[in-house]
């Protein structure tokens, strides 16, 4: 059968594309450079000037100067002077307070535990203060040679918080995702395979869910427990919209230490804090604790943030405030501004000044203060909680089923008493 004209057609325009393209395409291979037409070696555009730096100071001493010597220590009075620096281009130049050097802290060295506590973190997802809140003390905290020196501040319920204060990083929104039932048991497991001494748990704000989520903390409370009865356990919660059963259902858990943070003042407190909170709030929630447990059954605790532009007077009466309602512990640190979205730093409070209150609180009656410009309401909370609380009222009231360094530190109490007789 003869081939019709329009078939003939259709077979050979792609043979003609084919041996069209296969004489005019160039094989190139891009580790082979070509060689560039004369007129390009010969006539080069000018580079493009770099851009500018605002960043010069002509008055500091060279690199070389810099390396090859080591400045003396400055005396206190200038190291507590601050300090600004003029910073941005001259049409937009701004003046910002440089942070003192009692505020800087080192990078995590990333030791064996620290890579230990991260891992099982992130492998049984759960969420620690410790990051979202970026504290600068992580490092120290979770970095310890000794495991039962360690604390690790876990966050329950969540990385996403329903109310907005003004101070904190933590992500915030109406509607967060919903619990993680096997979170009680997870966090558990963490805890009893690190061999921690001392373990905070916290939360974000759950004003979503009818309890606030204070089962969900009590049944975690229970299962670490379980797991490790020797392990001391304190809860940081929120105030669960002043609804003290839900006080009550965390209370009688089982914890050894109940904290709750007023934040700063009572004058500064619909500013800082989540209109949903307030200073008299608080309190109630810290005196209900004493009220289910007693006085002697359980440990109080709260914070204070100093730099938000609090009067020394306004201080005094949150801590004459905190006494009332039996509080045992109190601890102060400096505010420190996590994004420009958040609240000015109105003052760097200096090292003195944190002495100053950490006596005054003393003297007012507190059972152990922690203060100082990088202390968080959970930082070192086990050697403060071990050394100043628990081995004084094991050691009066006699032998306690205690593992670790608590154990060491009531051992050391009683054989001191013992030869002090």
């Amino acid at each position: 059968m003869a081939a019709t004209p329009a078939s003939l057609q259709r077979i050979r325009a792609p043979l003609q594309r084919a041996v069209s393209s296969s004489f005019t395409a160039a094989r190139a291979y891009a580790t082979v450079p070509t060689e560039p037409p004369v007129s390009a070696t010969t006539s080069q555009a000018p580079a493009a000037p770099r851009r500018p730096t605002y960043f010069k100071n002509t008055t500091v001493s060279s690199l070389d100067d810099f390396i090859s010597k080591r400045d003396a220590a400055l005396p206190a009075t200038d190291a507590y002077e601050l300090r600004t620096a003029e910073v941005g281009p001259a049409s937009n130049r701004r003046t910002i307070t440089r942070l003192p050097e009692w505020l800087k802290t080192p990078i995590p060295a990333g030791n064996d535990n620290y890579k230990s506590i991260k891992k099982d973190l992130r492998g049984l997802g759960l969420h620690t203060v410790c990051e979202e809140a970026r504290c600068p003390n992580i490092s120290e905290c979770w970095g310890g040679s000794n495991k039962n020196a360690a604390t690790a501040t876990i966050m329950l319920m969540g990385d996403t918080c329903t109310r907005g204060c003004r101070f904190c990083s933590v992500k915030t929104n109406r509607k967060p995702p919903p619990l993680d039932p096997h979170e009680p048991e997870h966090t558990a497991e963490a805890l009893a395979r690190w061999g921690l001494g001392y373990v905070v748990l916290t939360s974000v704000d759950r004003d979503d869910l009818a309890d606030g989520g204070a089962r969900h903390f009590a049944e975690t409370i229970r299962k670490i427990k379980q797991k490790k009865p020797g392990l001391l356990v304190e809860a940081l919660t929120g105030d669960f919209m002043g609804d003290l059963d839900m006080v009550k259902i965390v209370a009688e858990s089982g914890l050894d230490v109940y904290a709750h943070n007023v934040e700063t003042v009572e004058g500064l407190t619909p500013y800082v804090r989540d209109r949903r909170a307030t200073f008299r709030q608080s309190l109630k929630v810290l005196e209900h604790v004493k009220t289910v447990r007693g006085s002697e059954g359980i440990i109080t605790k709260t914070s204070l943030m100093l730099g938000l532009g609090e009067q020394e007077e306004e201080v005094m009466d949150a801590l004459r405030e905190l006494r009332k309602v039996g509080v045992d512990v109190v601890t102060f640190g400096q505010y420190m501004r996590p994004t420009k979205r958040h609240l000015k730093v109105e003052k760097y409070v200096t090292p003195d000044e944190f002495e100053m209150w950490r006596q005054r609180a003393l003297d007012m009656g507190f059972l152990y203060v922690a203060s100082g410009p990088l202390v968080r309401s959970s930082y070192k909370a086990g050697e403060a909680f071990i050394e100043n609380v628990l081995r004084k009222r094991a050691g009066e009231k006699g032998a306690v089923s205690v593992e670790g360094k608590v154990g060491e530190a009531v051992a050391m109490e009683q054989q001191l008493k013992t030869e002090s007789v």
